[in-house]
């Protein structure tokens, strides 16, 4: 697609996902998509038409006003700070790096010439964690109790460079940092290894967020059900978020009156009414684009910055070091930036 005026955009790696952003690339109003890297080529025939490069630099030499990086995750912080010294804004799949020092780096890198870069955290444009964010800003479940996250399904065998914390778990604490707007303050986690590969396949974590919220997050690639699982319980009740299927209901508390004496002082609940919300369901990865494409353009747009990016990789380092340690690990320290800032 070519517009006047429009925003020259790149990408970095043509692998199962870079795919899925070449396609949107190649259709987003307002961008005109000019060069794909991949040193392995177009295997797949997924660019569209545009260059297949074979290096970063030939990408910048194009001149683009941004690029996406969907590269494997070892690459992101080399590839990143190459795009940053040639003044290119980025949308860096996620985990934004495979360190927290690199995560730094890329943050430093790119704040100190002011370019707009974001994390591609795609559950942050789920429809249904996108109503319960804005539900729950809206103080519809009161104080909140608890989240729970179920994230599980088949190995994927497009990756090989990281194990399940890093690939997925990194999705449920994004999500879970950003719907409830706090921080985690402590994580304790247990891991299993039982594919034969080097990194863990399994994790069950308990944390607690800054406000006292506890968190539990179970996630594996070893199971053939695919699960997707978001509950947040709190003072009115309880919602449950499916992000494959985008759907969100509400369980209320129902306020059944006794009179019996000894049950009136128990502060219990009981099943109430179950609401399931209507929502408009767009593609995740299109409205993750048009975020990044309008913080391009300097327009409000509420994107995964660098910084949250970084806070979700310390969080699973954080989770890797305690179930290595058997121990629980603190989070509360200055430097650490709040998902919700």
């Amino acid at each position: 697609m070519t517009t006047t005026g429009a925003l020259r955009a790149g990408l970095v790696g043509l692998g199962s996902m870079g795919r899925h952003h070449a396609r949107v690339l190649a259709g987003l109003e307002g961008v005109e998509f000019v060069g794909a890297v991949d040193p392995m080529g177009d295997k797949h025939g997924a660019a569209h038409g545009v260059p297949v490069l074979s290096t970063v630099q030939e990408l910048i030499d194009l001149g683009v006003d941004y690029a996406v990086v969907a590269c494997p995750t070892g690459l992101h912080e080399e590839v990143g700070l190459a795009l940053a010294e040639a003044g290119v804004c980025a949308l860096i799949e996620k985990p934004v790096a495979d360190t927290v020092e690199g995560a730094r780096r890329l943050v430093e890198a790119f704040e100190s010439r002011g370019l707009v870069a974001g994390v591609g955290h795609i559950e942050r444009c789920n429809p249904a964690l996108r109503s319960l964010r804005t539900r729950l800003e809206a103080g519809e479940l009161g104080d909140v109790y608890q989240v729970v996250t179920r994230r599980q399904g088949p190995f994927p065998h497009r990756i090989a460079d990281v194990g399940v914390v890093k690939d997925l778990a990194t999705h449920d604490i994004d999500l879970t940092g950003w719907v409830t707007g706090r921080r985690y303050a402590s994580i304790a986690a247990h891991t299993v290894s039982k594919s034969g590969r080097e990194h863990e396949d399994m994790v069950s974590a308990v944390g607690r967020l800054d406000d006292g919220t506890m968190v539990n997050h179970l996630v594996n690639w070893l199971s053939p059900l695919k699960e997707r699982f978001i509950s947040v319980t709190g003072e009115r009740g309880c919602f449950i978020a499916d992000t494959l299927t985008a759907d969100l209901t509400f369980h209320s508390n129902a306020a059944v009156a006794t009179e019996w004496e000894t049950l009136q002082t128990f502060r219990g609940v009981s099943e109430g009414d179950m609401i399931r919300y209507a929502i408009p369901k767009r593609e995740p990865l299109l409205v993750e684009h048009e975020l990044f494409r309008d913080a391009v353009l300097g327009k409000p747009a509420d994107i995964c910055t660098l910084r949250q990016g970084m806070r979700t990789v310390e969080v699973a380092v954080a989770v890797l070091e305690s179930a290595m340690g058997n121990r629980s690990i603190s989070l509360q320290s200055e430097d650490l930036v709040s998902h919700g800032s």
